[in-house]
């Protein structure tokens, strides 16, 4: 049952809705009806987004001759990055990158909750980005929206902790569900990605959440799915070789996205006090990439759609309208092995340069790619028995999920939801769990939780490490201390402890630096001798503490410290070795066992 909280000054109708709902409706009725709420609410903000990008994309590119290249490639993706960080900068005022991470960095360290201008900014944002070029995805900042838009819920109706956090999956589940129609693939991506662990208690909100959003897109844009697919013939077990082979390829594409995506934030970053050069680095390389493959405009579902229905090298050669390569069939393999290698390039320098914009489409884009491209070198080189490019298509989409995302399921219901591929359910799995086995011998963790996970702030499964990321080290830090400087003397030592109520108390020089401690344990024998009052100072008597812990440390090593040391207790400084506090070891302990207490609840 939900508790409330009173750190939110409810208005007067609201608390009277409030008394209403206690006396009328239980807490799990009212549940029920939030879930249900935020469903409806991801769904129109995903048909928004979708509009939005729509709408701006037909207005650029709708009267592009598909037989030429077309310069304003040139233009448009650099003038929505520059609008995009406009945006950003004078309206929301807050950094709206990286939505899926930023979800895991509420649940880990913000108890759920997400910024009010979450339900909105990145929708806008995202819409600017990606319908001018920005060769990323809608998905992650919906995800994103609908998670926001579940938490600032739960905020109202002053939900606890627990239930905050149930609120973010049915957010982030209504979203998914929403943009492709896959209300199962919603509620396992909120298990597999977010980490939100299944229960009794939580699966019937997440699961009301995917299909009344899945029901509102059905009602806002009709039956059609977001990709259309017809079977290329029915699957054979000839081809189990060729759909390993193809799983452990996208396990590899997976890392070579990983790897590839993190070099080049990591060199965007270096520029963040240059906001001009990134704009100007980010939209030189993805104009120029769109100008020579125009597939990398925006989402790229036009060209999924174009590998997943081609039947003849006609219609695969769509794919080369309005770029360089129009008019050359015969260099077909040759676009698409380009573009899949240069499409993290695209992604990375849409968000580097200030856009707005997910690596969920981009997966799905590269492993379509990925998927045909492995399948059309399989045939040409009549390495075994054919395969139909279509069929390794839709295979593929589902393998490069599964290895960025960590997230197999996920990539097994996506696709086959999506696509209505059930018939190649098989083969789907074959690929996803090798993709898998692949990407994990090499990256541990997903795009998504990798950066936390470095931090050690990332939740996961693991019930111990969970509590751990979840405890706060800031908050059992002691601030209160007597400070001792080396120069004191036993006697004005002693009076020192008299006013003083621990047991430990730091040495510092002039700056704060922590030099030592002094342990009154170890100095019993010369506290009680009046005649060496003044034949010693704080610099003789001193010792060294046994362990030192950095603020920002992860709990899972300040216990670890704890256990090698066997100490009570701990100093606490900063990066420059000030001392900000201590960590008593019993105290840490206690809350410990009430959290694990607390997530142990269902």
């Amino acid at each position: 049952m939900p508790e409330y909280s009173d750190d939110i000054k409810r208005p007067v109708w609201l608390q009277r809705l409030h008394h209403w709902r206690t006396e009328h409706v239980s807490d799990r009725q009212f549940l029920i009806v939030v879930s249900f709420l935020v469903g409806v609410f991801a769904a129109f903000a995903a048909f928004i987004l979708h509009w939005l990008i729509n709408e701006i994309q037909y207005l650029l590119t709708a009267r592009f001759d598909v037989r030429t290249y077309n310069w304003l490639y040139l233009v448009f993706p650099v003038v929505g990055i520059y609008l995009t960080s406009l945006f950003v900068k004078y309206v929301v005022k807050d950094n709206i990158s990286h939505g899926i991470t930023r979800i895991l960095y509420a649940i880990s360290r913000k108890q759920n909750r997400l910024k009010r201008h979450n339900c909105w900014s990145s929708v806008i944002a995202s819409a600017i980005t990606i319908g001018f070029g920005g060769s990323v995805g809608a998905e992650a900042p919906i995800v994103l929206t609908g998670s926001a838009i579940g938490s600032n819920l739960g905020q109202l109706f002053r939900f606890d902790g627990k239930t905050l956090m149930m609120m973010l999956g049915c957010g982030a589940s209504a979203a998914i569900a929403g943009i492709f129609k896959a209300p199962i693939a919603g509620l396992v991506f909120t298990l597999e990605v977010l980490m939100i662990d299944l229960t009794m208690a939580s699966l019937m909100p997440i699961l009301i959440s995917s299909v009344t959003a899945t029901c509102i897109t059905y009602i806002l844009v009709g039956s059609d799915s977001l990709f259309e697919f017809h079977l290329d013939g029915v699957w054979q077990v000839e081809r189990i070789p060729a759909t390993i082979l193809l799983g452990i390829f996208c396990g590899l594409v997976s890392l070579y996205f990983i790897r590839l995506m993190t070099l080049c934030e990591n060199g965007f970053g270096r520029l963040k006090r240059y906001p001009y050069v990134k704009l100007i680095v980010g939209g030189l390389v993805l104009s120029s990439l769109i100008f020579f493959f125009p597939s990398l405009y925006g989402e790229g579902y036009n060209s999924i759609n174009i590998l997943l229905n081609g039947k003849t090298e006609a219609d695969w050669a769509q794919l080369l309208n309005n770029s360089l390569f129009y008019g050359h069939g015969h260099l077909l393999l040759i676009y698409v092995g380009l573009v899949l290698a240069t499409k993290v390039l695209a992604t990375s320098a849409t968000n580097g340069g200030g856009g707005c914009g997910g690596t969920f489409a981009p997966s799905l884009f590269i492993g379509a790619f990925a998927g045909f491209f492995f399948s059309r070198l399989w045939n040409v080189y009549e390495v075994g028995v054919y395969v139909p490019e279509k069929n390794f298509a839709l295979l593929g989409m589902a393998g490069v999920m599964a290895g960025v995302m960590h997230a197999p399921l996920t990539g097994i219901f996506l696709i086959a939801e999506l696509t209505g591929g059930y018939q190649l359910f098989i083969p789907l799995m074959i690929v996803s769990i090798c993709a898998y086995l692949t990407i994990i011998i090499f990256e541990p963790h997903s795009i998504y939780g990798m950066r936390l996970a470095r931090e050690g702030k990332l939740i996961t499964h693991h019930t111990d490490k969970s509590v751990l990321t979840l405890m706060s080290l800031e908050s059992i830090i002691e601030r209160q201390y007597t400070p001792l400087s080396v120069d004191l003397t036993l006697g004005q030592l002693v009076k020192k402890v008299s006013m003083s109520g621990s047991e430990f108390l730091p040495v510092l020089d002039k700056g704060g630096k922590l030099l030592g401690e002094i342990d009154l344990m170890k100095i019993r024998h010369l506290m009680f001798r009046t005649e060496l009052y003044q034949h010693f100072t704080v610099a003789q008597i001193m010792s060294k503490s046994p362990g030192v812990l950095g603020f920002n440390d992860p709990m899972e090593d300040v216990m670890s410290t704890f256990d090698k040391t066997d100490a009570a207790i701990l100093p606490v400084t900063d990066t420059e070795g000030r001392l900000i506090g201590y960590i008593n070891r019993t105290r840490m302990y206690a809350m410990y066992r009430k959290i694990v207490a607390d997530f142990s609840q269902e």
